[in-house]
């Protein structure tokens, strides 16, 4: 039978068998068996009424409750549960807490705090706690909070899903020091709306049936952010702190999911692994795939170190609709599924076909990193987003069909950072414009362009090293056919495979038309020593790129002076690209490579224009003049009564 008390005055609790608590505004359950034990402060007495069978306890605070309380939790009970409603904020205290709900009395959840408030969640510190909900009933979570839950403290929290999620808020969820392991979910790991912010803390989660960690929008319309997140309504996630592991089986499932966007600093560790194979969603009738990190909306990554490692067939490492921008961090992104095909009828998961005659709704291709969307509007495109890199260190290798390294669907910009691509499909890739004014850019693929664009290539400063298959793919690549060119304006440019042919080269740019893969090559300009190592490619004599036309072939490089080029020398120095490359490099044995001249001037500097030309403009360092392109008449530079002038034809 049910036991019931209104909780008025001391007798009335011995009547119910329930004890006297010592401390004000402090309720505590103990859990032994198939019982439990609530003791309850005297001075909130009259504001609680308690439901109890078993160790199935029910507390309902007055809407007159004057200050928060303190529910301790503790004990074992291997079919009990805890709910508590009210409109008061709280703290719930799981003090070495063991709880599975077996048979549902008052919810199917191990946990339930029906209360729209802030309630905080103690994981007291030392202490290990294990929720496990009931195998039946319509609980949206086992640990399920209605308003917004702040996990505090340095203990332990072990909780299983057995219907839906593992953790779930209907408001936003934060995290500090706690430590919460996922041991399986039917749903997502954690859920909320809102947003989720992880200051500190661990979060280890595995066996979901959906996302490890996932946020939605509360309301219909995300708010901006705001100062300390207050009344925030975005769909966000921050993580700055602490460590994240999630592992992800389940089909298209993603390991961090925001509705809005996605926020990463400061120094999080951050692993997570994607294994299950694409779908077909009936509703949008797309294919969909798993993905590490995805958002929505934009990503945003000042620092962590982030690993990122997809199996599954089409399935990505990151992904946002809108704009990406890595200023700082350790990022390393690994997929080696196969591209998923399905057209709502037919499945195929790893395709192997022309994905240029079928609609992009019906396959996935296994990408690393991807950012924007082109949108198809009758027989024309859209495209929103893009990609800004100007820091950190991003590792990225993918070896499925139809894998591509880093793609913008607009517009990429890189001016810093060290990234490190050895792709399937093209190594770096955007839809529109590419801009590389700084950094340190490696891009090997060993099926298509080193680096492609569908708009212009702009190398303006840093150091581009691109490793093309073989012909007729490039090493670097733009949109010829649609008008598009590379513009080689500056910087240290290291092209196996070559440049597209009618590229425009205001620096002085050089090509030898046989290169040897397995072999150590070093290029010295200045007072600059470089060694790089070209591996295995797969066409021309010497088993590297060999003769042909124009730019399209053998090896490029362009600098900002006079180059000498060597060929199977013994090199070190400050290893970057995974080793492939030394910068400050000191170098010996090896022979000099001929090297023809193509294009560009040597030493281009700041200059007045010829006076016959009549024109005051600026030539710039980075070969254009000031907010235009380089003149199809521009043939060099020469001197004159002291001072440099442009030479025009």
């Amino acid at each position: 039978m049910k036991n019931t008390a209104i909780l008025l005055i001391l007798f009335a609790f011995a009547a119910c068998g329930v004890a006297q608590a010592q401390s004000d505004n402090t309720v505590e359950v103990a859990y032994n068996g198939t019982s439990a034990t609530v003791s309850v402060a005297d001075n909130i007495a009259q504001y609680l009424t308690v439901t109890q069978e078993g160790a199935h306890v029910s507390i309902e605070q007055s809407s007159d409750v004057a200050s928060e309380i303190t529910y301790t939790l503790s004990g074992t009970s291997t079919d009990g549960e805890f709910y508590m409603s009210g409109s008061y904020k709280a703290t719930v205290e799981l003090n070495g807490l063991t709880l599975t709900n077996a048979t549902p009395v008052y919810s199917g959840a191990a946990v339930h705090i029906q209360n729209g408030k802030r309630i905080n969640v103690k994981v007291i510190t030392g202490t290990t706690n294990t929720l496990v909900d009931a195998a039946t009933g319509s609980q949206k979570g086992c640990l399920y909070v209605k308003g917004h839950a702040e996990f505090k403290q340095q203990g332990t929290l072990n909780v299983v899903g057995n219907v839906k999620h593992a953790i779930k808020a209907g408001e936003y969820i934060s995290l500090k020091n706690a430590t919460l392991n996922i041991t399986s979910a039917v749903g997502d790991g954690i859920s909320c709306n809102q947003y989720f912010l992880m200051e500190s803390g661990t979060v280890n989660i595995n066996g979901t049936g959906d996302d490890g960690i996932q946020c939605d929008l509360e309301g219909d319309t995300a708010t901006a952010i705001t100062e300390d997140h207050e009344d925030e309504d975005s769909g966000n996630i921050y993580i700055e702190g602490g460590t994240v592991t999630i592992n992800c089986a389940a089909i298209a499932a993603k390991g961090i999911k925001a509705a809005g966007d996605i926020f990463i600093s400061d120094d999080p560790v951050i692993s997570i692994t994607t294994s299950g194979k694409g779908t077909w969603d009936e509703e949008d009738l797309e294919t969909k795939a798993a993905c590490g990190i995805s958002a929505d909306g934009n990503i945003d990554i000042s620092g962590g170190t982030i690993t990122l490692t997809s199996t599954g067939s089409g399935g990505k490492g990151m992904k946002c609709d809108n704009i990406l921008t890595i200023s700082g961090g350790d990022i390393t992104v690994t997929t080696s599924g196969g591209l998923y095909y399905n057209n709502g009828t037919t499945e195929n998961t790893n395709y192997t076909g022309n994905t240029d005659r079928i609609s992009s709704d019906y396959y996935s291709s296994p990408k690393g990193i991807k950012a924007g969307l082109k949108t198809q509007v009758g027989n024309s495109y859209t495209y929103s987003g893009g990609m800004v890199i100007s820091g950190g260190k991003i590792k990225v290798t993918t070896s499925g069909y139809n894998g591509e390294g880093i793609e913008s669907k607009n517009y990429l910009n890189i001016s810093g950072g060290e990234i490190y691509v050895n792709a399937y499909d093209d190594g770096i890739n955007s839809a529109q414009d590419m801009t590389i004014t700084g950094g340190y850019v490696y891009s090997h693929s060993n099926n298509n362009d080193g680096i492609d664009a569908n708009g212009n290539i702009y190398l303006n400063g840093g150091l581009v090293y691109a490793i093309g298959s073989r012909s007729p793919e490039l090493g670097i690549d733009a949109n010829s056919e649609g008008g598009k060119k590379v513009f080689i304006n500056g910087g240290t440019v290291i092209a196996v495979g070559g440049v597209e042919n009618g590229s425009s080269m205001s620096q002085a740019t050089y090509r030898t038309s046989t290169v040897s893969g397995n072999t150590w090559y070093s290029l010295s300009y200045g007072d600059e020593i470089i060694a790089f190592y070209i591996p295995q490619v797969s066409t021309g004599g010497g088993g590297g790129h060999g003769p042909g036309g124009g730019n399209s072939s053998g090896l490029v490089i362009s600098v900002p002076s006079t180059p000498t080029l060597k060929s199977g020398v013994t090199a070190s120095g400050t290893g970057i690209f995974e080793d492939n490359c030394y910068l400050g490099a000191t170098v010996s044995g090896g022979s000099t490579v001929s090297l023809t001249h193509i294009g560009g001037t040597v030493g281009i500097e700041e200059v007045e224009m010829e006076q016959t030309v009549n024109d005051p403009r600026v030539f710039t360092l980075d070969g254009r003049y000031l907010g235009t392109e380089v003149p199809s008449s521009f043939r060099g530079v020469y001197l004159q009564n002291g001072k440099k002038h442009l030479k025009l034809q």
